[in-house]
């Protein structure tokens, strides 16, 4: 990973999913922002799969168990925090020290509001990943502002000042030429990075 000499800042973006992120590192100044890293980190552990899911007790069945709730949530907090920490630091290793991070999120929708058990789970698994990457951003010093993805482009359009079109074409531009496809959680993750740096400078 590598930096141009440059003053632009450097801002992380998460598009955090059930066990896992993608991330894109971009600076973004006052032009249209670049890429300079991207990748996954996990958020749960990848050799106890149950973490992924902690309060799903099987396929399409809420866990109602909380000793085996606790203990998986207590998994998933402890590997968010290790990755997002190692994430930052290998940043700031190479020469890209975060400013700033835009996390976007599937829903903010209360799961207490919800009877379905099975969404409910869903919903309830949706909050405790956003919630241990905020906590883990905030541990390593990185200050995050949360975007919500289907209002994701219409908010970004209006923070700044530009068309959605415009914006999803920007977005596409950033992934071009970069290796392994440039996939809808890839573009999430580089527009909340973009958001990210005009949010920091309100």
């Amino acid at each position: 990973m590598t930096r141009s000499a440059t003053d632009d800042a450097v801002t992380l973006g998460l598009r955090v999913k059930s066990g896992w992120a993608a991330f894109v590192v971009a600076q973004a100044g006052a032009e249209d922002p670049r890429v300079l890293s991207r990748g996954r980190i996990e958020l749960c552990d990848p050799q106890d799969p149950d973490s992924r899911q902690p309060y799903h007790a099987g396929f399409g069945t809420e866990q109602h168990d909380t000793a085996i709730i606790g203990r998986l949530v207590a998994i998933v907090e402890r590997c968010a925090r290790d990755s997002v920490r190692q994430l930052v630091v290998r940043c700031r290793q190479d020469g890209m020290p975060i400013s700033s991070a835009g996390l976007v999120v599937g829903s903010d929708i209360d799961p207490a509001t919800l009877a379905n058990p099975h969404i409910r789970a869903h919903a309830s698994e949706g909050r405790l990943f956003r919630r241990v990457a905020e906590d883990a951003l905030r541990e390593a010093g990185v200050p995050s502002t949360v975007w919500v993805e289907k209002r994701l482009y219409a908010d970004a359009a209006r923070a700044l000042g530009r068309t959605e079109a415009s914006l999803k074409r920007t977005v596409a531009e950033m992934g071009r030429g970069l290796a392994g496809g440039w996939r809808a959680e890839d573009k999430g993750a580089a527009l909340a990075a973009w958001l990210s740096r005009h949010h920091a400078a309100l």
